[in-house]
Order: structure tokens, then sequence, then C-alpha cells
């Protein structure tokens, strides 16, 4: 069986490897970083397209609605924990003036979990990754399936953060045998899963 790598290196050479470097270029110009953070905050246990749909609708009154209408608009949109995460978003709001400066830091990623509720190791390198800092990947379950077909992991059981960690180096190993970045690297393997290059 192929490995995950020259997988990889196959998918360089195709057309998808285009929409993988344009998606790439898109994400270092996001500019409304608060509403990207609400995209992650949606997407967690739910869908990045559904999500994807949500934050297009609801744009900029994310700052603005009340808990109460945004749990309302939630319900309407179809996503499946409106109460939760209208709360994550009303809550994370106190930081939006904020965010230029925090994804820059070279600790983000704990300090994001430490302050946004919602926020875990996944859901901190989504956003991360989605607003410019190629050096993270989304470790979710299709990913690991893909590690675990390969021999390279076995499957956890629940994804700890010491389990994120040690499953992170083994794909920046990967990510240096292929010559790109965690980013893209991710979308790739998202790729090889699922046939789509979602945000």
């Amino acid at each position: 069986m192929r490995s995950i790598a020259s997988k990889v290196e196959s998918l360089k050479k195709s057309k998808i490897s285009n929409v993988i470097k344009r998606r790439m270029r898109d994400f270092g110009e996001v500019e409304d970083l608060f509403s990207e953070m609400c995209f992650c905050l949606l997407a967690f246990n739910y869908s990045a397209a559904g999500a994807a749909k949500i934050q297009e609708e609801i744009g900029e009154e994310f700052k603005t609605l009340t808990e109460e209408e945004l749990v309302s608009e939630l319900k309407e949109l179809g996503h499946r924990f409106p109460v939760v995460r209208a709360k994550y978003i009303v809550d994370a709001r106190k930081y939006s003036k904020d965010l230029e400066k925090i994804v820059q830091q070279k600790d983000a990623r704990e300090w994001l979990i430490k302050n946004i509720k919602g926020f875990g190791m996944k859901v901190a390198s989504h956003f991360l990754r989605n607003v410019g800092r190629p050096e993270y990947a989304i470790l979710d379950f299709h990913i690991i399936d893909l590690l675990e077909k390969d021999g390279l992991i076995k499957r956890p059981k629940t994804l700890t953060i010491k389990k994120y960690l040690e499953i992170e180096k083994v794909l920046k190993k990967i990510a240096r045998e292929v010559g790109l970045s965690m980013g893209e690297l991710d979308f790739y393997l998202w790729y090889l899963e699922t046939g789509k290059v979602l945000k």
C-alpha cells in the first residue's frame, strides 16, 4: 500500500494543488477575524459547510445580535447546538478588537484555549490556520483515521492535549517529508479522506 507521503506527492502534481494553494492564500487575507472565530466555533461537532453557510448569512451581526437573537438565528439556520454556540460567540466578543494582536503571538493557541470558551486544541488550530498561521493543522478523526490506516498511530479513545501533540508530531514529520506547511498538508489529507477541500 502506498504511504500517505507518496499519495500526497501525487496530489501535489494534480489540479487539486492549485485549489489548496489558493485557499491558503485566501487565509492570509482574512479581514474579519471575529467572523472567522465564529465560523470555527460553529464548525466544531457540526460541519464546515454548514458553519460557512451560517457565517455568510449572519456576517457582521455576529457582533451585534443579542444572545437570544443569535440562538434564534442559529436554530433557524439549522445548527445542532444553537444555545451553547450563541453563548460562546457572545462571550468571545470581549476579545474581538484584540484578535489581530492575539493571533500574532507565539503562544496564540495556548492563549485561545485558555480564554475563549469552546476552544480546545482542534478549534484553536482551525482558527489559527484559517487566519494565516500555516503551521497549524486540524486533527479531526478523518485525519486520525488516515494516519491509523497507514500504521503511523493508534487511534486514541479521546483526543487529550497530550495525544493531540503526539499526533501533531507525526504530521510534522510527514509535512517535512513532502515539503508542505502543516496547514497545506491538512488540506491534502482531508482531500484524500473525503474528496473535498473545505475551509
